[in-house]
């Protein structure tokens, strides 16, 4: 059985689904019956009626898998789009809060300790903010319309190798961990997920510098960790969904961009993920988030079609 006989034979529908829009390029009026059994699939419904609160939890950790917007893009990427009502909802939430200067909101709250008011408010991240724009550029928003104004003034704050801690006036002086002049590892990596889908950004000079400077930080993993950022063994284990910073996660961004793919620093990380395959071509979870347990990707005693998944399309898209 190869990789993706597996996947669509242990696979769930939802799963399913993805593969024959994403892999097989199959048309979606082709897939009408699947789809309907995969939006009647549990863990989907609970997705679905999650985002339709989009503001409903405080963002306070950007790596929790509970956020809206987290699990927003993971049906997106799916596959699913606006004509599911859920996920036109959760997209007319988003765009409901933006600022003067074009760019999506989030909900939060900075204590005064950390340089904030202490109270609710809308506002944003560097570390929230593009993903804001990447889920309504997946979800089909017109692009000049909507979402160009708040990428471009976005794309003001690249300092190279990358974009630094940044947040709006709302958040008052607050900024992560780190030193003030470093660049952000995670806000660069979703500025690069953003910018890879956008034609006249996606292999500009910014988004050649930034994913070189993620691969620097690979290159120097030993030894340089702005905003405590680690490339270390945590990083280099095998996990699913792709929300935060750990090898899958980079890789799968930076395989969007031509200008990485015969660095050997890219080759490297490839490499470690194509060596962790079975026999079979199958791969298995080496670190789970604890709140996906029932997903096939959140536990680590035997393969995931999710991850395999996730892995493959890395794989086919740098030509291995």
């Amino acid at each position: 059985m190869n990789a993706l006989d597996f996947i669509m034979e242990d696979g769930e529908k939802w799963l399913q689904y993805a593969i024959r829009i994403n892999l097989l390029n199959e048309s979606k009026e082709s897939l009408v019956e699947l789809r309907k059994q995969a939006l009647v699939d549990a863990k989907i419904k609970s997705y679905l009626k999650d985002i339709t609160d989009f503001h409903s939890i405080l963002v306070s950790n950007h790596k929790n898998p509970e956020l809206p917007i987290h699990k927003l893009l993971f049906l997106l990427e799916l596959g699913f789009d606006t004509d599911v009502p859920e996920i036109q909802l959760a997209v007319d939430e988003v765009m409901s809060h933006k600022d003067s200067n074009g760019v999506y909101q989030s909900l939060t709250n900075i204590p005064k300790h950390f340089g904030g008011s202490g109270e609710d408010v809308f506002s944003w991240c560097l570390c929230d903010a593009p993903l804001l724009l990447f889920a309504l550029l997946r979800a089909g928003v017109d692009y000049d319309k909507h979402i160009k104004q708040g990428v471009d003034y976005l794309v003001n704050f690249y300092r190279a190798p990358g974009f630094p801690c940044t947040v709006s006036q709302e958040l008052g002086k607050f900024r992560g961990p780190g030193r003030k002049d470093d660049c952000c590892p995670y806000a660069t990596l979703i500025m690069l997920r953003l910018l890879s889908a956008i034609p006249e950004y996606s292999e500009s000079k910014i988004t050649e510098e930034a994913a070189m400077g993620i691969l620097l930080l690979w290159e120097n993993s030993l030894s340089i960790h702005p905003y405590m950022f680690y490339m270390g063994t945590d990083f280099r284990k095998l996990k699913a969904p792709s929300i935060w910073y750990d090898i899958v996660s980079v890789v799968e961004v930076l395989s969007h961009f031509e200008c990485v793919k015969l660095d050997k620093r890219f080759i490297e990380m490839v490499t470690i993920i194509k060596n962790k395959q079975d026999e079979n071509g199958l791969f298995t979870p080496e670190a789970i988030f604890q709140k996906f347990k029932g997903w096939d990707f959140g536990q680590k005693k035997k393969p995931s079609p999710y991850l395999t998944y996730l892995c493959n399309q890395i794989l086919a898209r740098v030509g291995l």
